[in-house]
């Protein structure tokens, strides 16, 4: 049984997400301030585990840029996404996001995460979509130092401590209260009343591009 004064120490760690930006393109913020047991996790790793649903991705070739640039690092199960599927069509995504520390506060983190709203399918009534994104899981990974047990769980995570180590460590997961306990991400839909007018401007379109084309090639062609 835990105390309940070393209960409240490990309710003191906060963790607030927040999605920046509108429309299908956003920042995900994410900021971890660890309470009086993280006082020991002086040069540990700090991660947030979150859980994306089908309705957002992260792009691998944007992450991949961002990480060569160090502006963001990031481990994405699995690796391979298929950023053109749609929300029907794609899976949960799980991403541990590194989190770097912020030089106002000892035991504040921060990081932030592009990531994407999928199209999802015509809906009959409402304009847009809700994509729920709940709090994510702090987790601490201290190769060379100690956790006090009482407020951190050994965590299986199957990721280094930082981009550069390759092999295991073992991760912790801290005991926390969420300030919030999710986001919601609003995506535009289409109506289904509107399928009609769309297939028919999109047939018009693709017949007059090719036809302005079809004349260019036969005017400024050279033929042999």
């Amino acid at each position: 049984c835990v105390p309940t004064d070393v209960q409240a120490a490990c309710q003191n760690t906060s963790v607030t997400h927040e999605l920046l930006q509108e429309g299908f393109h956003r920042d995900l913020l994410v900021k971890v301030e660890l309470g009086a047991a993280g006082q020991d996790a002086g040069g540990c790793t700090v991660a947030a585990r979150t859980h994306l649903p089908p309705g957002i991705y992260v792009d691998p070739y944007e992450l991949a840029s961002l990480q060569r640039h160090n502006v963001t690092k990031a481990v994405l199960i699995p690796d391979v996404i298929d950023v053109e599927a749609p929300e029907y069509l794609a899976t949960d995504i799980l991403v541990l996001l590194y989190m770097e520390p912020d030089p106002r506060c000892s035991r504040c983190f921060r990081a932030a995460l592009p990531v994407h709203g999928r199209y999802h399918r015509p809906a009959e009534e409402s304009e847009g979509a809700s994509v729920v994104l709940k709090s994510p899981e702090v987790l601490v990974c201290c190769c060379d130092s100690r956790l006090p047990t009482e407020c951190w769980k050994p965590a299986e995570v199957e990721a280094p401590c930082s981009g550069k180590n390759v092999g295991p460590c073992q991760w912790y997961s801290v005991t926390h209260k969420p300030t919030y306990k999710e986001s919601i991400l609003q995506v535009p839909v289409g109506l289904r009343q509107h399928s009609s007018l769309v297939c028919g401007l999109t047939l018009f379109a693709t017949v007059l591009c090719s036809g302005l084309i079809l004349a260019a090639v036969c005017k400024y062609g050279h033929f042999s």
